[in-house]
């Protein structure tokens, strides 16, 4: 079955600008890997992480198309149809 958010996404260049996840840059804390909303760019914290800010941006907007924000990588995640996107 394939991803049938395709659609929403509005974020076609990922900019390297962000220093990192939005949430923990303000609260001081860390992080293990970094995904950007393709929706909105909101850059966030991936689920190893113990905020899991990428995830929880989903569940707050719905925004579900995810990219891995490291270097080298770039995977697309649809949070609803549970897959990667080709």
């Amino acid at each position: 079955m394939a991803c049938t958010h395709r659609n929403m996404i509005k974020i076609k260049n990922i900019e390297q600008g962000s220093k990192g996840c939005e949430e923990c840059l303000k609260s001081g804390d860390s992080w293990v890997h970094l995904r950007v909303c393709l929706i909105c760019g909101h850059v966030g914290c991936c689920d190893q992480s113990k905020n899991k800010h990428a995830t929880k941006h989903f569940e707050e907007t719905g925004h579900p198309v995810i990219q891995s924000f490291e270097p080298g990588e770039d995977w697309k995640y649809c949070y609803i149809d549970r897959q990667y996107l080709e």
